[in-house]
């Protein structure tokens, strides 16, 4: 899988994890499939998401993790019964979608590679198209 039970100890200590994923592995693994599809629906407009997620250890891209551990988590922890300990990860959860969004919109460029042709041209991106404002010249 793309993420580690090492990498979480960058947003959660192992007591919480433990907790959380409720002692049991195959339940953390089904929250990070979650999240990875949950992370690539924000990126795939732009981003190979197929070689993002496919990279391993220090190639993976650390926001990512980072981002799709706290998606993971937040997950995880809304199947706890009584949903004990979720606020913080309710407010990690938001500011993970939030940094989501913004790499969306290209406000933030994260070094990520993007999607490519057969030919090897980026075909992600965003086209901004408008027209000014309309004139009322009355003559």
């Amino acid at each position: 899988m793309f993420l580690t039970e090492e990498d979480y100890k960058i947003v959660a200590d192992q007591r919480t994890l433990d907790t959380i994923q409720q002692f049991e592995e195959s339940t953390r693994l089904r929250a990070e499939k979650t999240a990875i599809e949950e992370v690539s629906t924000y990126l795939r407009g732009k981003y190979d998401v197929l070689a993002i997620f496919a990279a391993t250890a220090d190639a993976r891209n650390h926001l990512i993790v980072t981002i799709t551990c706290d998606v993971s988590l937040y997950h995880l922890a809304s199947w706890l019964p009584g949903k004990m300990g979720l606020e913080i990860r309710i407010e990690r959860y938001d500011r993970a979608i939030a940094q989501l969004r913004d790499i969306a919109k290209g406000n933030i460029t994260p070094d990520l590679p993007l999607l490519t042709d057969d030919n090897g041209q980026s075909t992600g991106g965003s086209i901004s198209f408008g027209s000014d404002d309309a004139n009322e010249y009355d003559w």
